[in-house]
């Protein structure tokens, strides 16, 4: 029986369509050229498509404009970038989807490239039975890129804010009873986790204060990504990437702490996902200083050298050395 997408999964896919690329080209959130003045070009695609990354029960078409441009943009911080130069976006609609719609995904594109730089450099647009959007994205790195195969053993993770508030958001605007008889129902809570799903923050500022925040006698090297797939799944790319061993510590999980009512609670920090923060891998001095200057960040672990060959990106709990287990709820791609 032929192999289908549903059996291989997103990561596994990656892994064989890296074959058609430069080795290592495709473990990092966007690729990296480097341009005849020498400074690094960052380019990043994704893809977002209706019924699997938005609805319009969840999202009106301003707020997934920006979504969208937030989305990519928070790759381009997750490697180092502090200039946006771009985005291009691919449309795909039906023939009667409204101009409206339309006109309100393209203000709200442009409303976040008014706030975090860069223009609507072009793209494309074609007939299709759903609505989806590809939008690519363009930036320069600043001091020096971020990758997930950076990391050390002995560095020290680190979040740059908390995590679950997203997928609170998405639990009230898809009306699951858990929010509801916890009482979040028109609290200043729900608003902010709303918000924060429906408009993300691509964390720009962290990259600033990480460049600010080096001790003179630290070189630039910087293990990390984004945790827009989850904190958990962060963690272990980076230590996949870097061939070491996580350890998160229990009493350190950047949770956001108005959630600590809830019993999914500590599975959305670390499998929520959308949170849009930097996961970093960083030497200790750095990573000292970088969450002393910069609010909300906050240290959840370590690398630590794998004990055998198979433990690159094993993410282990620090105090009994358990393996940190997926509940299986994390969103997955063709299941």
């Amino acid at each position: 029986m032929e192999e289908r997408l549903s059996d291989l999964g997103e990561a596994e896919l990656l892994r064989r369509l890296a074959a058609w690329a430069p080795a290592g080209q495709f473990e990092d959130d966007a690729a990296l050229l480097e341009e005849r003045s020498g400074r690094l070009l960052v380019i990043n695609t994704d893809v977002l498509v209706e019924g699997v990354h938005f609805s319009d029960a969840t999202m009106g078409a301003r707020d997934l404009g920006w979504r969208a441009a937030a989305a990519n943009l928070s790759d381009l911080a997750a490697m180092g970038c502090r200039q946006v130069v771009g985005l291009t976006v691919g449309l795909v609609a039906p023939g009667p989807t409204p101009w409206p719609w339309v006109a309100g995904v393209y203000d709200g594109l442009a409303e976040a490239l008014q706030r975090y730089g860069g223009s609507l450099l072009g793209g494309d647009c074609c007939r299709g039975d759903q609505r989806l959007l590809a939008v690519t994205a363009l930036g320069h790195v600043g001091e020096g890129p971020i990758r997930r195969g950076d990391g050390r053993p002995g560095d020290l993770l680190v979040s740059s804010g908390p995590h679950g508030l997203s997928r609170l958001g998405l639990a009230l605007l898809r009306q699951e009873p858990e929010v509801y008889a916890a009482g979040f129902e028109g609290t200043a809570l729900a608003a902010r986790a709303v918000a924060s799903h429906r408009r993300p923050q691509p964390r720009f500022d962290a990259v600033a204060a990480l460049e600010a925040s080096r001790p003179a006698a630290v070189p630039w090297r910087v293990g990390g990504c984004d945790s827009s797939d989850g904190l958990l799944a962060s963690v272990a790319a980076i230590a996949s990437s870097s061939h070491c061993t996580a350890l998160l510590d229990r009493q350190r999980l950047p949770q956001d702490p108005d959630l600590a009512p809830l019993g999914s609670a500590v599975r959305w920090c670390l499998e929520g996902g959308e949170d849009f923060e930097l996961v970093l891998a960083l030497p200790a001095a750095w990573a000292g200083a970088l969450c002393r200057q910069l609010p909300g960040c906050s240290r959840i672990g370590e690398l630590q050298t794998k004990e055998h060959p198979s433990a690159a990106g094993e993410v282990l709990w620090s105090d009994d050395r358990s393996p940190v287990k997926a509940s299986g709820a994390a969103f997955h791609h063709f299941d």
